[in-house]
């Protein structure tokens, strides 16, 4: 009796060795496509946050500084500064958010006293992420 052997009926996969190189480069561009409509949408929230933020500290500067003139009856002078409103802060005097001293001058010319962070470039003047933003007026949204 001669033995029949029985057909192989498991699937080879002789031919695939991994991925080829169209398919490598397809999968790239694709995730190079989304990660560019991500970053800048994200990039731009990340400097309107940046500003909200400066806008919010110079609002707490701003408080801190009504707490001294209450219990001094007068605003610290350009030569005190803000080091004066120290003890009125809960935390150590912050730096606007891109790292920069805020600027404060007393008397003010737009009202008792101006604060103002001048934005990215730290220079007065700008557009963009390099606006001023000051304690006499909100951030216009676009």
């Amino acid at each position: 009796m001669t033995k029949v052997k029985k057909p192989d009926i498991t699937p080879r996969l002789s031919n695939s060795k991994g991925f080829t190189i169209l398919e490598i480069i397809a999968v790239i561009v694709i995730i190079g496509l989304l990660w560019a409509l991500v970053a800048t949408n994200f990039i731009g929230k990340v400097d309107e946050a940046r500003q909200v933020d400066a806008q919010a500290q110079i609002g707490l500067l701003g408080q801190a500084l009504d707490l001294y003139r209450l219990e001094k009856g007068k605003y610290p002078s350009n030569e005190e500064g803000l080091k004066a409103i120290q003890p009125y802060l809960k935390k150590q005097l912050p730096k606007d958010p891109w790292g920069n001293e805020f600027h404060y001058k007393f008397p003010g010319d737009h009202g008792d006293y101006d604060l103002v962070s001048y934005g990215a470039d730290n220079a007065e003047g700008g557009e963009g992420n390099d606006l001023d933003i000051v304690s006499w007026k909100n951030i216009e949204k676009d």
